[in-house]
């Protein structure tokens, strides 16, 4: 199955405590259905200590999110779009804005 958001996508936050955050993708992780966002759904670890160049403490650092709960961003509308996938004449897929038509 693939998925509608990549790596490296500007998305918005639709749902949850950081909704309205427009941000980067990091990395996507599929077979859950999760995305990890930059500077969302940030949440603290506590960390051992792994000899004298690692110290423990407590570390913060972004968890992942429901693909559900992001959309692509579009620079033309400025806000969260639906898309739609066209091939170019090349034979490439492009995503699309639904909106203004604006290769995403």
């Amino acid at each position: 199955m693939s998925l509608r958001i990549k790596k490296n996508d500007r998305v918005v936050v639709i749902a949850g405590k950081s909704r309205g955050v427009v941000s980067r993708v990091l990395y996507v992780i599929p077979k859950k259905n999760r995305a990890v966002v930059e500077n969302v759904n940030m949440v603290k670890r506590h960390t051992r200590a792994r000899g004298p160049n690692q110290p423990g403490g407590i570390v913060e650092r972004e968890a992942p999110i429901h693909i559900s709960n992001l959309m692509l961003y579009c620079e033309k509308c400025k806000k969260g779009v639906r898309f739609a996938a066209r091939l170019t004449p090349e034979g490439a897929k492009q995503r699309v804005c639904k909106k203004c038509g604006s290769v995403l």
